[in-house]
């Protein structure tokens, strides 16, 4: 079992992607735990602020670290009084973060329990990442509103990976990414349509064809849209062939 506490200041983001499809079937399953905060309920004053201007000027606010320091210790309070460790992964969503992968979420899902904060704003009062975030992680090289549509990327990848989640383990084995290749191509009924047909090799009933051919494609369309993964996937001798087929060497002159 896994949980996961989102701190934000817009808890409202959250009603809609975490109440369907596989992460509600994963709550109610209790294979996971999801808990969403309004950091604002940690706010001291009256207007429950959340945000201050910047020290040395600049434009924009920043996040104030006492409600954000204040609502971690309530979580980890609150998870050791329902039986849990208390001791979480505190995650900072941020564009300072290193890129969300999925040897990250591999790597995440074997934590017991994650803290997500989302930030807003200008960012969030560094003692906040020197004291207290025990990881930071962006989901990519552009700007969001705030790191709520990160924090759920980031739940939704690695509650997946949770054992009993998703219903067929093989899958996880299988899909795209997982492998460190992109996923071969995906066919199903009518076998033509509109005059394609689906390749003959997926009809033939020769699994280690099918298999051949699958391991083939995937290779194939890794190199030519994604190369770089090819740089960390685990390959093996026999991929030697397809790659060498796909490989386009300089004419010598």
């Amino acid at each position: 079992m896994m949980r996961f506490d989102v701190l934000t200041i817009f808890p409202e983001m959250f009603r809609g992607p975490f109440d369907v499809s596989v992460l509600k079937r994963a709550v109610e399953a209790g294979l996971i735990t999801i808990r969403v905060h309004d950091i604002r309920d940690f706010a001291t004053d009256r207007h429950h602020t959340t945000d201050d201007y910047p020290f040395g000027g600049g434009a924009g606010m920043v996040m104030k670290a006492p409600p954000i320091f204040d609502a971690v210790t309530y979580v980890r309070e609150e998870a050791r009084r329902e039986g849990w460790s208390g001791n979480a992964d505190v995650i900072a969503l941020t564009p300072v973060g290193r890129p969300f992968h999925q040897r990250i979420a591999q790597e995440l899902a074997k934590r017991e329990h994650l803290i997500l904060i989302c930030g807003h704003y200008e960012g969030i009062d560094e003692r906040v990442h020197e004291h207290l975030v025990t990881e930071e992680i962006s989901i990519g090289d552009y700007v969001l509103t705030g790191g709520e549509l990160p924090a759920m990327v980031l739940v939704d990848a690695v509650a997946r990976l949770v054992p009993g989640v998703l219903g067929a383990p093989e899958s996880l084995a299988e899909e795209s990414i997982s492998s460190g290749l992109l996923e071969y191509p995906q066919y199903t009924r009518p076998a033509t349509y509109r005059g394609w047909r689906v390749p003959s090799v997926l009809l033939s009933g020769n699994h280690q064809a099918i298999a051949r051919w699958r391991r083939a494609m995937a290779l194939q369309r890794t190199y030519w849209r994604r190369p770089d993964l090819l740089l960390r996937a685990v390959l093996a001798r026999s991929d030697a062939d397809p790659l060498s087929e796909m490989v386009v060497l300089p004419e010598v002159q």
